[in-house]
Parts: structure tokens; C-alpha cells; sequence
């Protein structure tokens, strides 16, 4: 590491600092994100934008009033295959998307940050932010949100149901637990044809998509390398920088403030 700094007062103050990458806990997101944007600083935020979306709403306004780049670090939707899936719904491929159904379960040691209250803990900001986000994906902002959740020994949520109408009926089933491993699958039914995500849905690897009509199946793969694929957000902000834009349109600011609106309201009916 060529450089190192005593206090992020003094790391975002830095002249040759160009980009700030915030990954403290999501307690911290907004008070981090919003001395980096008083600093001037082109700001990637790790997942989620902030805690609320009421915190999400003020890191979009003072980036906006700032005229920095400013976006959600989802390196999900930056990935090979979910550009491929995009063209698949974009050319009706699956007829109408009807449903969602989706998973991520993990299991964590007790001492995990993820577990403790004081850090924001629990499976929604963490794991259920892949989730939602799948979810108004493929089918848009939810109408209603309905939600069942039970705690873990710490006090946190440790697993929670969900379920999302959308306009129309359609439906999205989603479920995070903190307390056991699940298949961390993805998928996305339509009138015409199924998509299947392997798990970890959220991560590079391989989908299946079989028609209605039992055509198929047709088969998509790429390397699982998992984290080592950051890089494809990483260019994606370089560019967007490079020619004087302020977010990008793969995983703009409104669609993370609709995620953690819909995180808020999955939270709310937990309670």
C-alpha cells in the first residue's frame, strides 16, 4: 500500500485521492458517505446505500448537490451473465414475468459482526439486500409487502419470509436466514419460459432457461470466481467517471433507495 492515513478526515482530504470506497459496517454508511461527498470525492458505497432509506434519500440529495459520482457498490448487476439475463427479458424471452422466488441462507459463528445489534445486524441489510434487489429487478417496485421473521439468540432478525405483490399479481417469495446454509438460488418464471439462476444466484456462474413447452433447456455458464469478479464494477465506475457522469445506469441511486424502502417496510412487519 503506497499510502496510509490516520483518519478518514485525512483520507478524504488527500489531493490525490480520487475515489473513496466505503465498506465500514452499514451503521457507519451514512456519516462516512456524506464526509467523502463534503470532501468532493467520487463515492462508491458498499451494499446497502445506507441503514433506511431515509439515510439512502440524504446520500442521493448531497451527492446530487455535489456533483460527484455517488453510487451503491451492487457488483451484482454488473456481471457478464446479468447482462445477459437483461437481454433475455428485454427481448420477452420468458413471455411475462409472473414470479420470483429466491433464497440466501448462511450460516454465521455467534461472534460474527452480522449478529450484533449495534452493527445493524441481521440477514436484511447483508443478505436479503440481494433479494429485494432480484426481486424489483425482474418485476418492479412492490404494491404490498408482507413479511414473518423470527429472532436470533443476539436479538437480531436471524430468518425471514417475505412475500411482494407487484402490479398485475405477480409475486416474488424471498427468504434470508443468518442460522443454516440454503441453496442461494434465483429464479424468475414467466408465461413462456423459466429462468434458473445456480447458486449463489448473486455471484458469476451458470443459469438454465427452459421453455414453457418443455423446450430446451438452453444453458449459460461463466467461471464461478465469485469476489474476484469485483472487477467489472470497478471498470464500470471508471468509466462512468471518465466521462463526466455521476452514477451509472446498472444500479442507479433510485433503484437502491427503492431496495431499502422495500428492506424498511420487509423490517417494519417483522417487527
Amino acid at each position: 500500500i503506497a499510502a496510509a492515513y490516520g483518519s478518514y478526515e485525512a483520507l478524504v482530504g488527500a489531493a490525490d485521492v480520487d475515489v473513496v470506497y466505503i465498506a465500514t459496517p452499514h451503521n457507519a454508511h451514512l456519516s462516512n458517505a456524506l464526509l467523502s461527498l463534503a470532501a468532493g470525492k467520487h463515492t462508491l458505497i458498499e451494499k446497502p446505500l445506507g441503514a433506511t432509506g431515509d439515510e439512502a434519500r440524504q446520500i442521493a440529495a448531497v451527492a446530487e448537490a455535489a456533483g460527484v459520482f455517488c453510487m451503491e457498490t451492487m457488483w451484482t448487476a454488473f456481471l457478464p451473465k446479468y447482462d445477459v439475463i437483461r437481454q433475455l427479458l428485454a427481448d420477452e424471452a420468458l413471455g411475462e414475468p409472473l414470479s420470483v422466488v429466491a433464497d440466501f441462507g448462511e450460516w454465521f459463528a455467534d461472534d460474527h459482526r452480522i449478529l450484533r445489534p449495534e452493527l445493524a445486524g441481521g440477514p436484511l441489510l447483508d443478505l436479503g439486500t440481494y433479494l429485494v434487489t432480484f426481486a424489483l429487478w425482474a418485476l418492479g417496485r412492490p404494491d404490498s409487502v408482507s413479511a414473518v421473521g423470527q429472532p436470533a439468540p443476539s436479538g437480531v432478525l436471524g430468518q425471514v419470509g417475505a412475500l411482494l405483490t407487484h402490479a398485475g399479481g405477480r409475486q416474488s417469495a424471498l427468504h434470508t436466514t443468518l442460522r443454516s446454509n440454503t441453496p442461494t438460488t434465483g429464479v424468475i418464471a414467466g408465461t413462456e419460459a423459466t429462468l434458473v439462476i445456480d447458486g449463489p444466484f448473486y455471484q458469476p456462474g451458470g443459469f438454465t432457461l427452459t421453455s414453457a413447452l418443455g423446450l430446451g433447456p438452453l444453458r449459460y455458464d461463466e467461471e464461478p470466481v465469485a469476489h474476484e469478479s469485483l472487477h467489472f464494477q470497478a471498470a464500470e465506475v471508471a468509466r462512468r467517471i471518465a466521462a463526466g457522469e455521476t452514477g451509472s445506469p446498472l444500479r442507479p441511486l433510485a433503484d437502491s433507495i427503492a431496495t431499502l424502502d422495500v428492506l424498511d417496510r420487509i423490517a417494519a412487519a417483522c417487527d
